[in-house]
């Protein structure tokens, strides 16, 4: 198939996971979902991930955010290595595991790359908006654990940019200031907009403080 790209809608499926049948877009709903895989079962570098977003659920709560993960092994593999993911790391998953075993999702996602992982997904990440529209996508391999911190930061990003007319700029946290798109050229609407005025360091590039702060 096709890979996926920014802006495509997330292709609904149906499958078994460590919560029940997951009917993808009905359990979507309308929240922002972070679906992401995991090569295998019973791996370090996933143990860690898979605790750091049990670990961030709060955060990810209060950012309307649902993660789901997904491997290709069996929900009987998983039912036995989510114990040791919360003994390890100190917490409780309190998401659903995807159990691709037929590797429907992973090919319909294209989370299978043959020349870096012959028969396991790699690290990939899908950032779905609650159109379900793919907005972000995120490519790792299997040695290196993803960074979540930058995952909510990129959900931040979106959120932001989503409500205001602006943009973010290089390794932009949330609070800091932000960039006046440069489609947004009327005076009367900047100034309403953004009540607390901007810098103009070039006629493209405009800084102002975060509007939603």
């Amino acid at each position: 198939m096709a890979t996926l790209r920014l802006g495509d809608t997330a292709p609904d499926f149906t499958q078994q996971s460590t919560e029940g049948e997951i009917h993808f877009h009905q359990w979507a709903g309308d929240s922002w979902v972070v679906l992401f895989s995991h090569p295998a079962d019973f791996t370090p570098v996933c143990t860690t991930e898979l605790g750091k977003t049990a670990a961030l659920g709060g955060e990810f709560a209060k950012r309307g955010v649902k993660p789901i993960a997904v491997s290709v092994d069996s929900l009987e593999s998983h039912g036995k290595w989510v114990p040791d993911i919360n003994e390890t790391q100190n917490t409780t998953v309190n998401f659903p595991i995807l159990a691709d075993a037929d590797r429907s999702v992973a090919t319909l996602y294209d989370m299978i790359h043959p020349n870096a992982l012959a028969n396991a997904t790699v690290r990939s990440v899908f950032i779905i908006d609650p159109r379900h529209v793919i907005r972000t996508t995120l490519t790792y391999p299997a040695s290196t654990g993803r960074n979540f911190d930058e995952i909510l930061r990129v959900i931040d990003s979106l959120q932001l940019t989503d409500s205001h007319k602006v943009a973010t700029p290089v390794n932009w946290k949330d609070g800091d200031d932000v960039i006046i798109v440069p489609s947004l050229q009327d005076p009367d609407e900047i100034k309403q907009r953004f009540p607390k005025g901007y810098k103009a360091v070039k006629p493209y590039l405009r800084v102002t403080p975060q509007p939603n702060k």
